[in-house]
């Protein structure tokens, strides 16, 4: 059972193949009724994560199975969640990975492991990243001993998979917990990654999303300049894969020349997940980050001068210790020019062990929630209208699912993304007169309507356009 993000569901993919290395047969979350042990890899990113997680770990604990719980809320509070939690068996930490069949036989053999005991994790390597990659065999290192040796189960079978390329984050964002639970940032070898990136081919996988947590940092701790566009190069050479996607890419670090390998690279999406988190510069500087708004509507048009159709997607936080009304009059500046295709609104919340919890100027509750609803409103308008924009226009969509549940729509029940949606977070496109259509196909279409920021196309041959649906969807 995974929570969170995209980096938690490799892990999980990794922990269920060394799992089934040892001898473990994996039933599915609708078939946990029938499980010995039930293994929740828990996330820690907000409140409303850690509650999800806690919940899980309790439901888990009702169907009478053993529970563990893993992950980043078990690696960032260890002996106090297992405290508060006594429904868990064991509380492990991310160094127990290599050895979680073992400490798996111990929980059902009615024994609990020691309970894991945080760390900054930070600490475990070299500040400076040049020394990492000598160092990085001696400490554990949450993703990165994930090379071709160790074996990974998809737990989610289609044609989009995660693939992470590093693991941890050097930057000091005073709002963010991250790199003291997931350390310092450490690159995977690209021969690594091009050979996992083969393997998940051999599964079925059409497409990879890089993840890791600052993935415009990669290559800094490896030899050679320019090691990101390298590794876009060589993935675009691998038999069978048909489209690479990057995701979380920071605007201080995104340089023309990767812009230029994104936009060029014709296997490499035209889709820049950007972490913007605000515009104001006042606000910007108390978040320990760099930018503008100005210098972020460069950073667009710099973007769709290389890629005019590229998607664009980013998150920001409202109500962060000292906003001003000014200062979100300047967000809502920069989201009306810039016109992204998607994004994630977040309230301000105070998190353990940041510097953004000594800060002045806390703002009420009701007042964090007003500009939320503040926001949201206003990117949901631009995005159906960014999305509206693109009627007329032809799309590679790639296949996800045929929905029984839309068999009597008349658009039909083939649903899929395109170039610039990464799938399940930017909307998706449903598509019309697409019969003989399966999961894993790619197919050129023209978009003839939209419902919000999801679209309604049709295979270019057969496109007839259609007035777009009335009013805003949300999702």
């Amino acid at each position: 059972m995974t929570l969170g993000c995209a980096r938690n569901d490799v892990d999980s993919s990794e922990l269920a193949g060394r799992l089934q290395a040892d001898g473990y047969r994996l039933v599915g979350t609708d078939d946990s009724d029938h499980a010995d042990v039930i293994v929740v890899n828990t996330c820690a990113f907000v409140d409303s994560a850690k509650k999800d997680s806690i919940d899980a770990v309790l439901a888990a604990a009702d169907t009478g199975a053993k529970v563990v719980a893993v992950g980043c809320m078990a690696e960032r509070y260890g002996t106090e969640l297992a405290q508060a939690l006594p429904e868990a068996d064991a509380v492990l930490g991310f160094d127990a990975y290599p050895r979680l069949g073992a400490l798996l036989g111990d929980v059902m053999a009615g024994h609990r492991p020691a309970v894991h005991t945080p760390i900054d994790r930070r600490t475990l390597l070299p500040i400076s990243p040049v020394d990492r990659a000598t160092a990085v065999a001696r400490v554990s290192v949450p993703g990165h001993a994930a090379g071709p040796t160790v074996p990974r189960t998809l737990l989610d079978p289609g044609p989009v998979a995660p693939l992470k390329i590093a693991s941890g984050c050097d930057r000091r964002c005073t709002f963010c917990a991250i790199p003291s639970f997931r350390g310092a940032f450490v690159s995977r070898r690209p021969g690594e990654i091009l050979d996992e990136a083969a393997w998940l081919v051999d599964q079925g996988v059409r497409e990879v999303v890089l993840v890791s947590e600052n993935t415009t940092s990669y290559g800094k701790d490896l030899p050679g300049d320019r090691q990101l566009a390298d590794l876009l190069a060589g993935l675009a050479q691998v038999p069978g894969l048909i489209r690479v996607r990057l995701s979380y890419l920071q605007p201080a670090e995104t340089r023309p020349w990767l812009i230029r390998a994104i936009a060029e690279i014709p296997t490499v999406a035209d889709y820049f997940d950007m972490s913007f988190q605000h515009s104001s510069a006042a606000v910007l500087r108390r978040m320990r980050r760099y930018g503008s708004t100005d210098s972020f509507l460069q950073l667009v048009d710099q973007i769709r001068g290389a890629a005019p159709a590229a998607g664009i997607r980013s998150n920001v936080i409202v109500g962060f210790p000292g906003e001003t009304e000014d200062d979100l009059a300047e967000l809502e500046r920069f989201l009306d020019g810039a016109r992204l295709d998607a994004v994630g609104v977040f309230g301000y919340s105070d998190e353990d062990g940041t510097e953004a919890l000594r800060l002045s100027g806390k703002h009420s509750a009701d007042v964090i929630a007003e500009r939320v609803e503040r926001i949201t409103e206003l990117v949901e308008e631009l995005a159906a209208q960014r999305a509206e924009d693109r009627i007329g226009s032809e799309l590679r969509v790639l296949v996800d699912r045929l929905d029984p549940d839309l068999d009597a729509d008349p658009v039909g029940s083939v649903v899929g993304h395109a170039d610039h949606q990464a799938p399940d977070v930017d909307g998706e496109v449903r598509l019309s007169g697409s019969a003989g259509l399966r999961p894993g196909d790619l197919v050129r279409c023209t978009v003839v309507g939209s419902d919000g920021i999801d679209l309604i196309a049709t295979p270019a041959d057969t496109a007839r356009p259609q007035a777009s649906a009335v009013g805003v969807a949300t999702r």
